[in-house]
């Protein structure tokens, strides 16, 4: 189905069209934006340094220009001077239409982040990026707030959902690859939260704090690594404070590391209502973005005050400008677009694609692909009749297809706006029904836990479908599913030893059901060809490869914080949370810990089988690691070979240094080659990256605790620059 746009222009198949240096004019961006900011006077450079959101809420008035969509942000050019106004669009997801207001605009809707790094596959996050850019220029949006890289330091955020998981090498390599698919379209793309973003609990007046060396080796590195690789235009800084600073005024993170150490060229945008005075342009902030959620409109006039009194460098505010206008200019953003078709079924099979790697088969007694001769199925629960559940708030998008089905929550304001649970029109009960027509299934809602369990026990096999809601500005107090979930499970595999649980969840859940049944698959929010990529994985169609991005802990009694700070207390409680566990998020904490957790990070089963060779090291001054991986089993399917950093200086360490996705045939074997960034084997200490002389031990596993015997090799000491 080819389907036209309502603004704007761009086509997308499977293949992705990339715009040509000669198309962007990328040839020199540093100097058009010199040039154009000398030609500006005060009163336009001082327009492009604040902006609003064009979305008519209660309560927050604004005035929105003729011609302007409902959107996230927009802020006007210069047209004399033929700078392009910049017209921002929600998020790495998909291209959002916020409440729907944009009546009958639709978009292809991605699974969530977690799924799209539960992949293992930059070169698919790139693909999925690219799509999405596309979109973006299609409906006329030239800036995409997307990149989300925040490591999940809590497994109760309402966010994770959006992030990419607990390691910094990860989450580095996957938000950077998506980063450059959405830039390649003529489409700026954000970075963010930065920095340390770590709950939605109060997430205004919480501080986050942390040695500044540790943030570095952990968060900051993520955002290191992702800005290196995509080169993302700008950066969105966070809403909470870091070490007492509030981060879109932190003048460490913006001017000394972000500006400085990383030499960082793009410019700095607030998030949305998070601008507290006027001397933040100074402390590295470029741009108030959605300034109707502000107190005041502090880049507008205090700031025009600020340049006629000399209180505020002129030179700042040309800096500002330019940095703007060169990542404008650097991707093409700048150009205009002409309406074209956009390949709506080609963008769906990216999509699927992204759905079907991302799930992974946290369990299997033998049950799983479901056997063909399975004659009666119950499927229990989740709205699996309808469709399949997606994570809540900005990032939220509209599908293609038909319509979805909306939970209201209620609230007020922009809370109110967010509060919306969404399940998209993609049943894995029809598609289930298709890929196994021999079967008769039978679907229950689950309310009736008594009724439903006569029903399990009359079946063959149960597939109970289980949903956690997470959304934008709200946290989980706990890792249960909620609304009498767990019970309803142990309540089908007591009635029926054959029972399946999907899960469709945005952050790691506690299963005290777990050994009672045979099989348990995390679909995450698996978007808009959900519920066939789930059908793909039950039935074997397609051999599950998806790798677990987080670590799912069996309770919060590890937790370094047990108690979320400030839950339950007046919004804008000020609260501290510190961050005692430093650079040791994830599974560099419980890494070795086998009983702390349910599943470990990067683990994920599949219908066939993967040998791995013994793991060679060479070092000095780099390593490299070399292994072969072959398929032993009698499916084609892929796997990702892990590496890991166990020992440095006869002390153990756990970091994942490397991985890659391989996908073989039955008795196809292939040799991996990791080189390790320097970084990976580092302290930060002083200032500097600082490697250690000494042996180094490294070994290749499938998760970050099921690892085979370790290589070492000697490393010479060497510093890295900042």
């Amino acid at each position: 189905m080819i389907r036209s746009l309502l603004w704007g222009s761009a086509s997308l198949a499977l293949v992705i069209p990339m715009l040509s240096a000669a198309q962007t004019g990328v040839s020199d961006p540093d100097a058009r934006a010199a040039r154009a900011e000398a030609r500006m006077t005060d009163d336009e450079r001082v327009g492009l340094l604040i902006g609003i959101m064009p979305i008519p809420i209660p309560g927050l008035p604004v005035d929105i220009p003729p011609g302007v969509p409902v959107t996230a942000g927009y802020i006007a050019g210069v047209p004399r001077l033929g700078v392009p106004a910049q017209l921002s669009s929600d998020a790495s997801l998909g291209v959002t239409n916020p409440a729907q207001l944009r009546k009958g605009d639709t978009s292809t809707a991605l699974p969530s982040g977690l799924a799209v790094a539960a992949t293992f596959d930059p070169t698919l996050a790139e693909r999925a990026g690219a799509m999405v850019g596309a979109e973006a220029r299609a409906k006329g949006f030239n800036i995409l707030l997307g990149g989300g890289a925040n490591l999940t330091r809590d497994p109760r955020n309402g966010r994770n959902f959006e992030y990419l998981g607990e390691d910094p090498l990860l989450t580095g390599r996957m938000v950077g690859q998506a980063i450059r698919g959405t830039q390649a379209q003529g489409v700026v793309s954000t970075i963010k939260h930065f920095a340390i973003n770590g709950q939605e609990t109060q997430r205004h007046t919480a501080n986050s704090t942390i040695d500044p060396d540790a943030l570095r080796e952990s968060d900051l590195l993520a955002f290191e690594l992702g800005i290196e690789t995509g080169r993302p235009g700008a950066v969105m800084c966070a809403y909470n404070l870091v070490n007492g600073a509030e981060a879109c005024g932190n003048a460490p993170l913006l001017n000394g590391v972000l500006k400085g150490d990383w030499g960082y060229k793009g410019w700095v945008m607030s998030d949305w209502g998070a601008v507290e005075s006027t001397d933040f342009l100074e402390k590295g902030l470029d741009q108030q973005s959605g300034s109707q959620l502000d107190k005041q409109r502090w880049f507008d006039a205090p700031l025009k005050r600020g340049l006629a009194d000399g209180t505020i460098p002129r030179a700042r505010v040309s800096d500002a400008v330019r940095r703007i206008l060169r990542s404008v200019y650097a991707v093409g953003a700048d150009k205009p677009t002409r309406p074209a078709p956009i390949d709506v079924a080609g963008h769906a099979q990216v999509a699927l694609k992204t759905a079907q790697d991302g799930i992974v088969l946290l369990k299997n007694d033998g049950i799983l692909p479901l056997a063909k001769t399975a004659r009666t199925i119950l499927v229990v629960g989740g709205q699996a009749s309808f469709g399949v559940l997606s994570g809540g708030g900005s990032s939220q998008v509209t599908p293609n297809g038909a319509a979805p089905r909306i939970i209201d929550l209620g609230g007020a304001g922009l809370g109110g706006l967010l509060s919306r649970q969404i399940y998209f029109p993609s049943s894995p009960v029809d598609a289930l029904k298709v890929a196994m027509p021999q079967a008769t299934l039978t679907f229950s809602s689950g309310y009736s836990i008594a009724n439903t369990a006569a029903m399990a026990k009359a079946a063959d096999m149960v597939i109970v479908f289980a949903t956690k809601w997470e959304g934008e500005d709200v946290d989980s107090a706990s890792l249960e599913l909620p609304q009498g979930q767990d019970a309803l499970i142990a309540a089908m595999a007591g009635a029926n030893r054959n029972t399946v649980v999907v899960l469709e969840t945005g952050n790691p859940v506690a299963m005290p059901w777990l050994n009672d049944v045979r099989a348990v698959v995390e679909a995450w929010y698996p978007g808009q060809e959900g519920g066939r990529a789930i059908a793909d994985v039950l039935t074997g169609r397609i051999n599950p490869s998806g790798r677990l991005p987080i670590t799912f802990p069996r309770s919060l009694a590890d937790d370094p914080r047990p108690t979320l700070p400030g839950l339950g207390q007046p919004d804008r409680t000020a609260v501290d949370v510190p961050y005692s566990e430093g650079s040791a998020v994830g599974y560099r904490r419980l890494g070795r810990a086998r009983d702390a957790v349910l599943f470990p990070f990067g683990h994920g089963l599949s219908y066939t089988r993967f040998g791995y060779s013994a793991l060679t090291a060479s070092g000095g001054d780099t390593v490299t690691l070399r292994m072969t991986i072959r398929n032993d089993g009698d499916r084609p399917g892929a796997d990702v070979p892990q590496a890991y950093l166990v020992r440095r200086g006869g002390q153990a360490i756990r970091r994942l240094v490397g991985f890659e996705k391989v996908m073989l045939q039955p008795g196809e074997s292939r040799t991996v080659t990791m080189a390790v960034d320097p970084r990976l084997l580092a302290d930060f200490r002083d200032g500097q990256w600082r490697v250690p002389a000494g042996r180094y031990a490294f070994a290749i596993g499938k998760s970050a605790t099921d690892l085979g015997n370790p290589a070492e090799v000697t490393v010479r000491a060497r510093q890295v620059r900042p």
